[in-house]
């Protein structure tokens, strides 16, 4: 999805140079002796011209709230008329902003597409890398792109955010190799995630600190205390947690993790 910056043209009374305008498939230029302008044109595809909006869209948006935008926004950061928006969007901003959410959204639910190989630590925390670069990317534009508090808000925006996290969901656990995952796994999943998105939240709030690899590997090490939680409660986690740790080695993530809780718990072994 490319952003292409407006072309420029001259003023012909000397002043400073100001953005050319470019109509559907083509951008005007004035000539500068008295022969008629010309025309050079750009053949864009629907499809093309199409992600070039929603790319300045998407560019807008991760800046400032979607309230804050308007179509002439919009149209300047593309370098195309408003008009030109409204053919392609003929229901205004709030066309362009929900397409620009389903954008966002596709985007993010890859994040969570790993291949179901290695440690399952390491599969969550390459998965976490694509998520915290898309928040990083977005920065302050990412609570309004995806969680919601936006006055252009409705159930169809609510709906494209929910399924966001159900895709999440879904692909964390198809790597814990579960056919019918049962209500208390399913619950163990979705509260990650939805811990995945405050500390996100919370992280941008903070200047984007800590370091975005120590923010990995501590919401990785957060889904595993959940697992183990939740595996003294529900057999069907108990074996999820049995068949991860078989794969984890002794100097990788959970390894680590017991190293440093015991050190912090070992003076409680009288309570076993």
């Amino acid at each position: 999805m490319g952003l292409r910056g407006p072309a420029v043209q001259a003023d012909p009374a000397g002043g400073r140079a100001r953005p050319a305008v470019l109509h559907d498939n083509a951008v005007t230029l004035p000539h500068m002796t008295s022969e008629a302008p010309t025309r050079a044109y750009r053949r864009l595809s629907v499809e093309e011209r199409r992600s070039q909006l929603l790319g300045a869209a998407l560019s807008l948006f991760a800046q400032r709230a979607p309230e804050e935008v308007s179509l002439d926004d919009v149209a300047e950061a593309a370098g195309v008329s408003r008009p030109l928006v409204y053919r392609y969007f003929p229901g205004g901003k709030q066309q362009l902003y929900e397409a620009a959410l389903r954008s966002a959204a596709e985007e993010l639910e890859q994040c969570f597409a790993e291949p179901p190989e290695g440690p399952l630590t390491r599969r969550l925390g390459r998965a976490l890398d694509r998520y915290l670069a898309f928040v990083d990317q977005h920065d302050a534009g990412f609570s309004a792109l995806l969680q919601g508090g936006s006055v252009v808000e409705t159930s169809r925006t609510t709906a494209i955010v929910d399924g966001v996290r159900r895709a999440a969901a879904e692909h964390i656990l198809s790597h814990l190799d579960v056919e019918e995952p049962g209500r208390r796994l399913r619950m163990t999943v979705r509260t990650w995630i939805t811990a995945v998105e405050a500390a996100s939240l919370i992280w941008l709030d903070e200047d984007k600190q800590p370091p975005v690899d120590e923010l990995r590997d501590w919401l990785v090490e957060q889904f595993v205390a959940c697992l183990v939680a939740g595996a003294g409660r529900d057999p069907q986690t108990a074996a999820v947690v049995r068949g991860a740790l078989a794969l984890e080695s002794a100097d990788g993530p959970i390894g680590a993790l017991l190293r440093r809780v015991l050190s912090v718990v070992g003076d409680a072994g009288h309570l076993l």
